[in-house]
């Protein structure tokens, strides 16, 4: 085990009833890095992410998130899934939904302190919140509930952000603005990890890949990755020459 590792996971097997998704996963992340998980649909980058967090029974092997294990490994981590279930008709301010994001920590039947009104005004101020603060959800546009559902997640100051195709639905301004925040949060010490279909900005904006189908095909910095195709044909199950890989520079 990596002494400088922030995500620690050995031996990982998981799946749901009747179906085995992944088997013997080793990962180590260290603080500050921005991690890309990509691979095909299928390829079990959502149970990694559910399983890292513990929300997948029955999942085996160690996983442990600055030291945390168990359930407490989900106080040291902010996630946001792909499919989530906020009802953006409901009457509730933005300032509102990114605090709902400290009830892990304060309890479901305490009100949130001072602490937790602070907290929860640095994460609106992270992701340019500001102006819509006061805003019902309902009024927002797609990239800025994207913001919204991050801020939450950064509202309990995670350690880690796990990030489940988090550009799905956005233009190009959003996803740019969300990747200058993904940079500013792993300056300061935060680790991203993000699963996403999005191959050309993971590949120019990570610092490291996993490539990543039903077990990690290949893992290391995005330009060493690119100097051969052979990982990523095996991942997506494509030619060398294929146009997928030739547009985020793959050598054939």
């Amino acid at each position: 085990m990596s002494e400088e590792a922030l995500i620690q996971v050995e031996g990982l097997d998981a799946g749901y009833p009747g179906r085995s998704v992944m088997r013997g996963v080793d990962l180590s992340i260290e603080r500050g890095q921005f991690v890309g998980l990509i691979g095909p649909n299928g390829a079990g980058k959502t149970t990694l992410l559910r399983a890292i967090l513990g929300l997948i029974p029955g999942a085996r092997g160690t996983v442990s998130v600055a030291g945390a294990q168990g359930r407490q490994v989900r106080t040291r981590v902010g996630y946001v899934p792909q499919r989530h279930d906020v009802e953006w008709d409901f009457p509730i301010s933005v300032s509102n939904a990114v605090l709902s994001g400290r009830t892990g920590l304060v309890g479901w039947f305490r009100r949130p302190g001072r602490a937790d009104k602070q907290a929860a005004r640095r994460a609106i101020e992270l992701t340019n919140l500001e102006e819509f603060a006061r805003r019902p959800i309902a009024q927002l546009s797609g990239g800025q509930r994207q913001r919204v559902l991050i801020a939450r997640a950064l509202a309990c100051e995670p350690e880690v952000l796990l990030l489940d195709e988090p550009f799905t639905g956005l233009d190009a301004p959003n996803t740019e603005e969300l990747l200058l925040l993904f940079d500013k949060l792993t300056a300061d010490g935060t680790s991203v990890v993000m699963s996403t279909h999005n191959l050309s900005e993971a590949a120019h904006s990570c610092s490291r890949l996993v490539l990543f189908n039903r077990g990690i095909i290949a893992d290391g910095p995005a330009e060493a990755l690119r100097m051969t195709a052979q990982p990523w044909s095996d991942t997506f199950g494509v030619s060398a020459s294929s146009p997928l890989l030739s547009a985020i520079g793959v050598a054939a």
